[in-house]
């Protein structure tokens, strides 16, 4: 399997993870008001369509471990069953991201939905496999939570504005102002599943299983978990009337040609960082900074969300003014994550 040989490598690695993980989004935002749940199908196939090619490519050059077809027939069951478990969790997580992002947009569903998950991904991968000063980690994981509270603030300021303003452009009858909880809320629910998916896949990597094999059941359990679960989103929708299969057929082709390279760019993030997490020990930069280092897509994802798909215009100075807030402390934060190996106590003899 091709791995790293040396920390700036898998350094690498992750940031390549985080430049994917933060910007796939884009292709949803591209395809304007195509419902959520027709984009996953997509995506899902983009996903398993790209660790697929990984694992028969990648992981079948190198001198570092086994090759995937080796790996796959020594690796324990219990293991590869975690990797399907780990996409399925994932997969879950991620529809309601989208769902999220349908509903509030990027900058208010990554910030708050990927940083829970950041701060739940990082404290039980720690837990699992501790690396890392433990200070800077734990410091990183309060500056994030500062940030999470601040983009909810600045969400709140944005819904309350746009409220305001079709109340006196007279679109909208009700006095009341609207809260913009329900995006919130979402984003909330898929950031705690997303929370869980890392630490599961460090248990599928227990006793040696390589990253590709992990990708590869991982993708298959991204695949065959969305078609179960958009039969309940289907019907049963977030947001809007229930929809079929018929208008998933109907959708423009290039829609689905952005669905799937969604699901290839992230994927080509989630191998990036399963494979700088398992990195030989003297070059890795662990799987909980891996993972933190990951989630600075949180950053990729809000930037593109202000600035190019401008989802805070018109939300006065006050959420202008939290949002510069929740970006100081993310990069705080992500920066202090990123110092955790560099001030690593030593090992104990």
């Amino acid at each position: 399997m091709v791995l790293p040989d040396s920390y700036l490598q898998a350094l690498l690695l992750a940031f390549v993870s985080m430049i994917c993980w933060g910007s796939w989004a884009n292709t949803k935002k591209l395809t304007g008001d195509y419902r959520f749940e027709l984009f996953c199908f997509d995506y899902a196939f983009g996903v398993v369509l790209a660790t697929t090619v990984a694992a028969f490519t990648l992981g079948m050059f190198g001198f570092d471990g086994l090759l995937f077809t080796d790996d796959l027939s020594v690796a324990p069951k219990r293991n590869l069953f975690f990797a399907l478990l780990a996409g399925v969790v994932f997969n879950l997580a991620n529809m309601l991201l989208v769902a999220a992002i349908s509903i509030a947009g990027m900058a208010v569903a990554f910030p708050v939905g990927i940083g829970i998950a950041f701060v739940l991904g990082v404290v039980l991968s720690y837990v699992l496999n501790p690396q890392g000063n433990a200070g800077f980690l734990f410091g990183g994981v309060g500056l994030v939570c500062g940030a999470i509270v601040v983009c909810s603030l600045a969400y709140q300021e944005l819904a309350r504005v746009r409220s305001i303003q079709k109340i006196s452009e007279g679109k909208a009858k009700s006095t009341r102002v609207k809260s913009g909880w329900k995006g919130l809320i979402v984003s909330g629910v898929a950031g705690i599943l997303m929370g869980f998916f890392y630490p599961i896949v460090e248990l599928s990597k227990a006793g040696g299983v390589g990253p590709y094999t992990v990708a590869f059941f991982f993708g298959i359990g991204v695949f065959v978990s969305t078609i179960v679960f958009n039969v309940y989103f289907m019907n049963l929708p977030i947001e809007g009337e229930p929809i079929g299969p018929k208008q998933y057929l109907r959708a423009p082709n290039v829609y689905h040609v952005w669905g799937v390279l969604g699901g290839i760019v992230w994927a080509i993030g989630g191998v990036s960082n399963f494979v700088a997490a398992s990195a030989p020990p003297e070059v890795q930069v662990g799987p909980a900074i891996s993972y933190a280092l990951g989630q600075g897509a949180t950053m990729i994802s809000a930037l593109w969300g202000v600035f190019v798909w401008k989802e805070f215009a018109g939300g006065g100075a006050k959420a202008n003014y939290l949002l510069a807030i929740m970006f100081l402390l993310f990069i705080c934060g992500l920066t202090l994550v990123s110092l955790a190996p560099v001030f690593a106590p030593p090992l104990q003899p």
